[in-house]
């Protein structure tokens, strides 16, 4: 069992809850019921540390977790986000702006049917709004006892190091596993400078480092459909990238797919938070099974030589998906 790790001023069990899809944009939304019964099995299996954001279903996400976990709310560290402002036309763009922030914060407690959010993060950078104004605004929130801490997700080098500047950042999300390294390039190390705690989202690899695929079909509303990765020519050659990795698991670890590609994170940096998400009670109790996987130095370096920025086919975002984010890229 890996030992608890620090996220501002609570200790969380290293492996988290990633509540997104249990709302939106992997094709499956579970009814409310069958979501609130997944909630309750994380919380008693051992899970204390929720990742959720004002935009996730529109605010359905942060209702769900706030109805589901009403009587549990001191059995976990809650994460929420804000940072978009959502159009007439029910598209939706980064907004850093001080007011929309504020407004957006009162929403999430509204939704959560809350008086406090433990950790509450800058969803995306607003490339007209210096950052600056937003964790200004944040920074109040604390103040007024809103929020305990302040988060950034998906955020450069350098917009982490400006913000901490203006209040001690707690967090940073980004996307990290094995195969999206963008994180070692340089936010990796800002945080351990800092001492600013690195939350990695889709940490199996958007579900692909799983046992699930190839049998899995994506749907036209997966958003996963028209990821790079996803698509062919790329798609195929990340599946024999998997092939190698599932036999890997199996044969050399003792472990699934999904429990491998979380030990390998929470071997790789003995600070960092991954918070996978799911649907399935079934995949929850098989993620949680990661944090008795014990990896050697040879089966370290033995993963980073299969799965890597080299041996993945494709980019991890679109054009229009990474022009959404400032994290640092490989060339």
């Amino acid at each position: 069992m890996i030992a608890r790790r620090k996220v501002g001023k609570h200790m969380v069990n290293p492996l988290g809850l990633g509540c997104m899809s249990l709302s939106h944009a992997y094709g499956f939304k579970p009814e409310d019921a069958d979501a609130e019964r997944l909630l309750h099995r994380a919380l008693d299996i051992g899970y204390d540390f929720l990742d959720t954001a004002a935009i996730y279903g529109l605010g359905h996400n942060e209702k769900l977790i706030g109805r589901a976990l009403k009587g549990r709310r001191d059995q976990f560290t809650l994460a929420s986000k804000c940072g978009f402002r959502v159009n007439p036309d029910n598209s939706r763009s980064p907004s850093g702006k001080r007011a929309d922030i504020l407004k957006v914060l009162d929403e999430s407690l509204s939704h959560l049917g809350m008086d406090h959010i433990d950790l509450y993060y800058i969803h995306r950078p607003d490339p007209e709004v210096p950052i600056e104004e937003g964790v200004g605004a944040l920074a109040d929130a604390v103040k007024a006892g809103k929020i305990g801490a302040i988060g950034l997700s998906e955020m450069s080098a350098d917009t982490v190091r400006r913000a901490h500047a203006v209040h001690p950042i707690a967090a940073l999300q980004t996307e990290y596993s094995l195969w999206t390294r963008n994180p070692e390039i340089a936010v990796l190390e800002t945080c351990r400078e800092l001492g600013i705690t690195f939350v990695a989202f889709s940490p199996v690899g958007r579900g692909f480092l799983t046992d699930g695929f190839p049998e899995r079909v994506l749907t036209p509303d997966d958003f996963r459909a028209v990821m790079p990765r996803f698509v062919e020519p790329n798609y195929s050659r990340n599946l024999a990238l998997l092939a190698e990795f599932k036999a890997y698991a199996r044969d050399e670890v003792g472990c699934t797919a999904a429990q491998l590609s979380l030990a390998w994170l929470l071997h790789r940096d003995p600070t960092l938070v991954v918070i996978p998400g799911t649907t399935s009670i079934a995949h929850l109790e098989e993620n949680m099974g990661a944090v008795d996987v014990t990896l050697t130095a040879a089966q370290m370096a033995a993963l980073d030589a299969m799965i890597n920025q080299q041996t993945v086919a494709g980019p991890r975002y679109t054009p229009g998906m990474q022009a959404t984010v400032t994290t640092e890229q490989f060339v």
